[in-house]
């Protein structure tokens, strides 16, 4: 069963049905970029819609010696250098730092470097700016990021940027958020301020480099 959330400014990741951990979704569409707009600030953003997703296996078989829970995510292209803190579902809802300068990464997902499963990393867009993820939706394919963990750099490149409205989420959410594909990062954050809300959510997807 899928729902939609949505609250004031910021991010809400749920997850639905009895035997999965609630989080987000997935890939592959075309490149789309919009600017941000501005408008009062609030406090934590939107993601609007609920989406369940399957708790990470543990162990993960990996194939790059720095797999491991990320500290940090460095973004040349956004100016981005943010610590990531590990974040957990709460009463079905994964909701993103406080700080709108600091990313989460979903702890029962996989972890960056793992031979399978998306690596979900969110964080704050603030329509007025301040957002670590303001300026997510304009990444291009090729652009370059690395995750940063205690056992060395992981290196990834986007290959794509796509902005899904509430229902393209729900619908998607089963693909977009796959613990069971190949390894992946998967970065998202909200989209389309309304003046009250976000509609949408912008969401990357990228792939380690050799």
């Amino acid at each position: 069963m899928l729902g939609l959330i949505l609250a004031a400014s910021g991010i809400l990741l749920v997850v639905a049905a009895p035997t999965l951990v609630r989080s987000l979704q997935e890939e592959s569409a075309p490149i789309t970029s919009r600017p941000v707009e501005a408008g009062p600030q609030l406090p934590p953003y939107v993601v609007a819609p609920a989406v369940r997703l399957e708790r990470a296996a543990a162990p993960k078989p990996t194939r790059d010696p720095a797999t491991g829970a990320p500290t940090r995510l460095v973004v040349p292209q956004l100016g981005v250098n943010a610590p990531v803190v590990p974040i957990p579902v709460t009463n079905g809802i994964l909701l993103p730092p406080s700080n709108p300068q600091m990313l989460g990464w979903w702890d029962q997902g996989a972890m960056p470097g793992a031979l399978r499963g998306g690596a979900l990393i969110t964080g704050h867009t603030v329509h007025t700016g301040g957002g670590a993820f303001d300026n997510l939706e304009t990444l291009h394919k090729g652009d370059r990021v690395q995750v940063r963990t205690a056992q060395g750099v992981i290196r990834y490149a986007v290959t794509s940027v796509t902005i899904y409205d509430k229902g393209q989420l729900a619908q998607d959410a089963q693909r977009v958020f796959s613990q069971t594909g190949p390894g992946r990062l998967v970065l998202i954050t909200c989209e389309d301020w309304n003046g009250s809300g976000y509609d949408s959510n912008a969401i990357v997807f990228a792939e380690r480099l050799a």
